[in-house]
């Protein structure tokens, strides 16, 4: 008998399993429509390449009995960018060929229609005019239309931005309209020309941010002196005796001033070095008392004297004495403004100003000795901490403005000195108590006279978009000229308190140096680009 099952196998479990085959079918592009022009960034270069291919074209199709052989020559350029002009055509004004070659009028709503436009016997649609009776060649009377917008239009531009050696939007415009007819004339020629590399090199359109809010330490009262910034100022000539014969050497300015009521003191030095600027920190640090914090610029002898002060912090040796307890108790902290940004540091670059101001004109070409001088700077620092820090109010009873030499000394310290009050009877108490009352009536009027003044903003009042990572921008150096500044790329961005960006990090071909935007220039390249 035959067996039972109770299943039949099914047919598909033996067959054999074939991988599946996906067919996508595409559309070929055309000969005209190739993406040859997309490859290059020369106008020059494209045209050969293209000499070339049509070269092969021919050869294959059988289409010259001779053989082609040797250089290019100028029939074959002239016939490349004639080529390229009829495809750039045929994309951007398609609907115009059609009307034209049909004998149809344009719409008056149509860019093309105050040019006149006609096709030439090679199907080229050119400008008519009015200029045929000139003495002007046929390519000036009737140059070709071309698109705002397109590939060629682009490679076209950038050839004769080079052969008139980078000529502005006039010249290069100019020189176009001998062949070409651009539509929007001036514009796409000025937009090429501000994206141009070297062009931007020597325009030093430099970046832009708007200025950040004052620090805290500006804005707010405290004992003088106890945020501080320092710069030098110098050098001056120094002699030796007042006699004959006496020798030269030079010495410097130490400028110290408070960011809080401006005011200004003075320290001669006779060295640019790290030792001589400790010194003069400790004269002034025993006479106006210990800072909390010192902002200076990115000096060699500021970077060693930082590195000096901190291991004067780290130990209490016997000879400092009360100096390095002090120090090391308060714990000065030293802050250091970006390189090459001098604008950060502007309270004692006004400062350093001043100075100079009264002493050229005191001393002018004569040699003091380092006693005069000392003078002389000592009376300078009064004149300068008489100074009054805003107008003078509309009080009749109000005759004095207010000077940083009020929080100093209680006074300007140019006045005349008031009577003795010895005779006077009062309370001791009564007596300070009206101490206090005249100092925190200097601060009323600071907070109210004063302050009022950095509300307005007349510089960098606009905010601009911040500089990206990864961009490539021209570091500025004032002693050589933009042919020569380095190029770099951001690597680092610095934001402000407010996230606008005023500080980057940038590597150069041998390190990363750290700049303020104002002191870069931006490259018309974008991110994505490069």
């Amino acid at each position: 008998t035959w067996p039972k099952y109770s299943q039949l196998p099914s047919h598909k479990d033996n067959l054999e399993e074939r991988p599946t085959k996906s067919y996508v079918i595409t559309k070929a592009q055309s000969m005209e429509r190739w993406n040859l022009i997309n490859r290059y960034s020369s106008l020059t270069r494209l045209l050969r390449v293209t000499c070339w291919c049509l070269r092969a074209i021919r050869i294959f199709k059988k289409q010259s009995e001779n053989s082609i052989t040797g250089p290019i020559t100028i029939q074959e350029l002239e016939g490349a960018k004639l080529h390229w002009v009829k495809i750039t055509q045929q994309s951007y004004f398609e609907d115009e060929l059609s009307k034209i070659s049909t004998g149809q009028s344009l719409p008056r709503s149509n860019s093309l229609l105050r040019l006149t436009p006609f096709l030439d016997p090679s199907g080229l649609l050119r400008v008519g005019g009015r200029l045929q009776s000139s003495q002007l060649s046929e390519s000036a009377k009737h140059p070709l239309i071309l698109p705002k917008k397109s590939a060629l239009t682009s490679l076209i531009i950038a050839d004769a931005h080079l052969k008139t050696l980078h000529g502005g939007t006039q010249v290069t415009v100019t020189f176009l309209r001998n062949e070409y007819w651009i539509i929007g004339g001036r514009s796409p020629v000025r937009s090429f020309i501000l994206k141009c590399v070297r062009c931007s090199r020597y325009r030093q359109n430099r970046a832009q941010q708007i200025i950040g809010q004052l620090p805290f330490e500006r804005v707010t009262p405290s004992r003088p002196f106890l945020h501080t910034g320092v710069d030098y100022a110098g050098p001056l000539l120094l002699k030796n005796w007042k006699g004959k014969n006496s020798r030269k050497y030079k010495a410097y300015i130490a400028l110290f001033v408070c960011q809080a009521i401006s005011a200004i003191h003075l320290e001669l030095v006779t060295d640019y070095s790290t030792e001589a600027f400790i010194a003069a920190f400790k004269r002034f640090t025993a006479r106006r008392g210990i800072c909390a914090t010192l902002r200076s610029d990115c000096g060699t002898n500021f970077k060693g004297a930082d590195s000096e002060l901190q291991n004067l912090f780290s130990k209490n040796s016997k000879e400092l004495g009360d100096l390095a307890t002090l120090l090391s108790n308060d714990g000065t902290q030293w802050l250091f403004n970006p390189p090459a940004a001098p604008h950060f540091g502007g309270q004692w670059e006004a400062g350093v100003k001043s100075v100079k101001y009264h002493l050229k004109r005191v001393v002018g070409d004569n040699l003091l000795t380092y006693e005069e001088m000392n003078t002389l700077l000592t009376q300078i620092e009064a004149v300068l901490n008489s100074r009054p820090l805003s107008c003078l109010s509309d009080d009749p009873e109000d005759l004095h403005a207010l000077t940083p030499g009020h929080f100093l000394t209680g006074s300007s310290l140019t006045t005349i000195p008031e009577p003795s009050l010895l005779s006077v009877k009062g309370s001791r108490l009564s007596r300070w108590q009206l101490t206090r009352q005249m100092l925190e009536s200097f601060w009323t009027r600071w907070s109210r006279e004063c302050l009022q003044r950095h509300l307005a903003i007349y510089k960098w009042n606009r905010i601009s978009p911040s500089l990206q990572e990864g961009s490539l921008v021209l570091i500025t150096d004032e002693r050589y000229p933009p042919s020569k500044w380095p190029l770099g790329r951001i690597v680092q961005t610095h934001p402000g308190k407010d996230g606008q960006v005023r500080v980057v990090s940038i590597r150069t071909q041998s390190a990363i140096v750290k700049r303020p935007v104002v002191k870069i220039c931006p490259l018309p390249i974008s991110v994505n680009s490069v």
